[in-house]
């Protein structure tokens, strides 16, 4: 569990104020949730990534509010693509004994054997719906698909689960797929499809043939 420092934000903040803040390397942020009243914080952005590139999307990060340490998860963050800068975070304190559902993202592990013979493969489904306490919960899912051959899916209830979790999609859902590849027309086809579009004249919408015979 990787900890973070808050520093507790005071009075209402203009837009001005916020961008402020922001410009120096800050983020604006809330608190809320399990046992602690809507707070509102400051967090290092530098810091922040660092923290949620060690203990992921669905990690618990021990926050620092004031005096206190809360166990929290991130439930939202806004992120600016121009700027390249994180613009808000809600921090939801947890209960580390209650289970939450959360989406957690698909590894697929190993190059499928049916690729080699031109197979595609396919992956309906990128984050699955997974049930567990804070301290369960994957970073992510691993699917070992290295023997799959054309045709082979591999769908939820084959998964082998290795921890202390749900998972909540349905049993049949479709994980992964190698699709056959699909068949390019040869030139001949090409060429007999254009001959065909030639010959066929478009026939004149409400003409009959009495009426072209008197022209």
């Amino acid at each position: 569990m990787a900890a973070l420092k808050s520093i507790i934000r005071q009075g209402k903040q203009t837009r001005s104020d916020l961008k402020t803040l922001r410009n120096t390397g800050k983020v604006p942020a809330i608190v809320y949730g399990y046992g602690t009243k809507n707070t509102s914080v400051k967090v290092d952005e530098v810091a922040f990534i660092k923290v949620i590139r060690e203990v992921g999307r669905n990690g618990v990060i021990e926050l620092g509010v004031g005096s206190k340490s809360i166990k929290v998860m991130v439930s939202d963050y806004q992120f600016d693509p121009l700027k390249n800068q994180i613009t808000h975070i809600d921090f939801l304190a947890i209960n580390m004994t209650e289970e939450r559902t959360v989406e957690v993202p698909v590894h697929l592990i190993g190059e499928a054997v049916g690729t080699k013979e031109g197979g595609v493969v396919e992956q309906p489904l990128f984050n699955l719906e997974v049930t567990a306490t804070p301290d369960n919960i994957p970073e992510a899912i691993e699917v070992e698909i290295s023997e799959l051959e054309i045709n082979d899916s591999i769908s939820v209830e084959d998964i082998k689960i290795s921890g202390d979790f749900t998972i909540e999609n349905e049993a049949t859902d479709s994980v992964v797929t190698v699709v056959a590849p699909t068949e390019e027309p040869t030139e001949e086809e090409i060429e007999a499809m254009e001959g065909e579009a030639q010959t066929q004249e478009p026939e004149v919408v409400g003409e009959s043939k009495e009426d072209e015979e008197e022209k």
